[in-house]
């Protein structure tokens, strides 16, 4: 048996999850431990959810937790010598937007998932811009097999 790849942080968020651009919004992975991480992302004008004054549609903060546990996952999947798995996101709760966000932002989404079930997964995440929270909820995913 193989023995698993050699994994150093920042690894870029491209070659941990199978979003590709236009759907990409984070950008890599910078912090891994015990299945928590923190993930970064820069707004930039192209990106998907931007609108023509510049900011972030607030439903980007849902898309944002969910790639950055995608992006956790991918890394744990990769570390484990695994095909990186299909996840889709299920349900959001208590989703709160605090601050709007613009292009040129660069935020940090921290990811604690909360709970494992036969697939299904509750994650934490709080979005930082800087030291302020921009936007913070609890979303449900499922992970394929």
């Amino acid at each position: 048996m193989p023995s698993p790849p050699i994994l150093t942080l920042p690894m870029a968020a491209q070659q941990l999850l199978p979003h590709r651009p236009p759907m990409l919004l984070v950008d890599a992975l910078i912090d891994f431990s015990d299945g928590r991480g923190t993930v970064v992302s820069e707004v930039r004008r192209d990106d998907l959810f931007v609108n023509d004054d510049g900011t972030l549609e607030a439903v980007a903060m849902i898309e944002l937790i969910a790639q950055g546990y995608a992006t956790i996952k991918g890394y744990e999947d990769t570390r484990d010598g695994v095909a990186v798995r299909q996840g889709y996101l299920v349900g959001a709760r208590k989703v709160s937007m605090l601050a709007k966000v613009f292009v040129g932002d660069r935020l940090t989404i921290d990811i604690d998932p909360s709970g494992h079930l036969e697939g299904f997964s509750v994650v934490d995440g709080v979005i930082r811009r800087g030291d302020e929270i921009v936007a913070e909820g609890s979303l449900k995913l499922w992970i394929t097999d």
